[in-house]
């Protein structure tokens, strides 16, 4: 670390999905131990922080984003014991831990609910959100992120509860000052078992409009998040977290906040403001999801975003998680120039302004999954939504098509370890089916290839910690041909420029400066290989390039 910023700056975070990481016990699904024992490839990579997904006690409805009791683990995973293993065993490496916590909404199981059913007068009650309905239908036509309706009915009370997820998923009342109290209390007792911050799962859905006014739009049910994302209440209830939680030690805060412009992203993470560290931007990957792979838009949204940002806040960046299609599979291109494309993506990430967030696998060039059948699904989204639309009418065919081609589950199948049975994740089948590729993309295959896509993430991660600018510097967009992203990122007098084709086609191009970095092995002088990418100096300044 330079010391020059605050350490979460400098830092690369790697994610880890817990089910689908290293399973050590052999019933098929990953654990506490599993990544205990991997942590020493963690630490060869050179990434610094690990995030856990959800290991909460959970019915495992949204694979433990519903969570039912906030201070126990999930024996699947293990014990609290071996979560302390792990935190230890990680420290000892010099590898920070953040915990996923979920807070926009429980389980239907967590005893905060079961009680607040129980009756209208309560002291739970006012944990949730309770309405009566109105004319016999729900109290608003809020659509569900997971069902056609947000509301669910509850016939021993006769009133409706808010869920924006799945109807287990019931949303917390953050209005309730017990609810605040209970969730600082539950960080503070993370907090001292030692670990390192936290990723807050769709925290800016937390506040709601007043009113619970409906949604604009034809239909019985409107989903629209203009009055459950990004209310006024959102910053003070951030701002509350922030003075009583999050300012007593240094620790890592992200926000995982949906539809955010830039000036939201800075009134979340601005130093001033004391709120989030950062937010995650994704726009991009909200672009691809909605309209497709476009290079001219991305170019134009990152480039927004990094000069936006610059010296005013900050952003946690990420092309993969557990919700988005993997990076090669999407922004790439994961047949043909699958090694290429995943290099040239993992030089974008690590040579951007923003804390670099990895998912597991994104260093081997993992690709999205594709299963034969529904009943090979897992999320609840995909298997939600291919029920209510064939019940609508929809041929069953036609449906499962659409629906797995934006299933969640494409990228949380099994980390591809090896060549051998289940791709070495497990001796019992995988709780989710592993990809047929894992023979060609695994990590052992890759360990003993000096130019794989896990060595280049070790030779950019290490570049990037070695050179301020590409952490701290200004972001200058160069003048490109469409197909190409060329910047600069400029420090004082050191300067580095960036130069990527994003296309399938070789483009001209003429080098400005010593290449540093490449993620082809004979680069020309004058033009761009398909999904090539480069790293050059362009000033005199002084690198220190450890461990590469």
């Amino acid at each position: 670390m330079t010391g020059r910023g605050q350490w979460w700056q400098e830092a690369v975070v790697y994610q880890i999905y817990p089910k689908s990481f290293y399973d050590s016990d052999g019933d098929g699904i990953g654990d506490l131990q599993g990544i205990i024992a991997k942590l020493d490839v963690l630490k060869l990579l050179g990434v610094d922080v690990l995030w856990l997904n959800p290991i909460y006690a959970s019915p495992e409805v949204d694979n433990g984003y519903d969570i039912s009791d906030y201070r126990a683990i999930n024996p699947q995973f293990g014990t609290l014991a071996d979560f302390e293993q792990l935190l230890g065993e990680a420290h000892r490496r010099g590898l920070r831990v953040i915990m996923d916590l979920v807070v926009n909404h429980t389980s239907d199981q967590h005893p905060w609910f079961i009680a607040s059913r129980q009756s209208k007068d309560n002291p739970y009650r006012g944990y949730y959100i309770w309405r009566d309905g109105r004319d016999g239908r729900a109290p608003n036509n809020w659509g569900g992120h997971f069902t056609q309706s947000a509301w669910s009915f509850d016939a021993a009370t006769g009133q409706y509860y808010l869920h924006v997820f799945s109807p287990q998923q019931p949303d917390l009342n953050w209005e309730n000052p017990a609810v605040r109290r209970e969730v600082k209390e539950l960080m503070a007792w993370w907090l001292e078992r030692g670990i390192d911050g936290f990723r807050l799962d769709a925290i800016n859905l937390i506040a709601k409009a007043p009113g619970l006014p409906d949604n604009q739009g034809a239909g019985d049910f409107v989903f629209a998040i203009d009055h459950f994302c990004n209310q006024p209440h959102f910053h003070t209830y951030m701002q509350e977290l922030h003075r009583d939680i999050f300012a007593r030690q240094e620790m890592l805060t992200v926000g995982e906040c949906a539809d955010l412009t830039v000036a939201d992203a800075i009134a979340i993470s601005a130093p001033a403001r004391g709120e989030l560290n950062m937010a995650f931007l994704f726009e991009h990957t909200d672009y691809y999801n909605q309209v497709g792979k476009d290079p001219q838009k991305l170019k134009e949204i990152l480039t927004r975003w990094q000069t936006g940002l610059h010296g005013r806040g900050w952003a946690g960046l990420a092309f993969n998680n557990h919700d988005q299609p993997r990076v090669v599979s999407c922004f790439g291109d994961d047949t043909t120039h699958r090694v290429a494309s995943a290099k040239l993506f993992a030089t974008l990430l690590l040579t951007l302004e923003g804390t670099p967030f990895l998912l597991q696998g994104e260093e081997l060039g993992m690709t999205n999954v594709e299963y034969a059948a529904i009943e090979e699904y897992n999320d609840v989204q995909t298997v939600n939504l291919y029920r209510e639309r064939v019940a609508a009418g929809g041929e069953p065919a036609a449906v499962f098509a659409a629906v797995k081609a934006a299933s969640r589950d494409r990228s949380r199948s099994p980390y591809q370890w090896s060549a051998a049975p289940n791709a070495g994740f497990s001796t019992a089948r995988p709780w989710l089916g592993v990809n047929p590729n894992y023979v060609e993309i695994n990590l052992e295959r890759e360990l003993a290839d000096p130019a794989s896509v896990f060595h280049y993430y070790r030779r950019l991660i290490a570049l990037r910690k070695a050179t301020p600018a590409l952490i701290y510097g200004e972001f200058v967009a160069q003048a490109a041909p469409a197909a190409l992203f060329v910047y600069r990122r400029r420090d004082g007098d050191d300067e580095f420029e960036v130069a990527l084709n994003l296309s399938d086609q070789p483009v001209a191009y003429t080098a400005a400066g010593e290449l540093l970095l490449g993620n082809y092995p004979a680069p020309e002088k004058t033009r761009l290989q398909p999904y090539e990418a480069r790293v050059l100096r362009i000033s005199n300044c002084q690198l220190l390039i450890a461990n590469c």
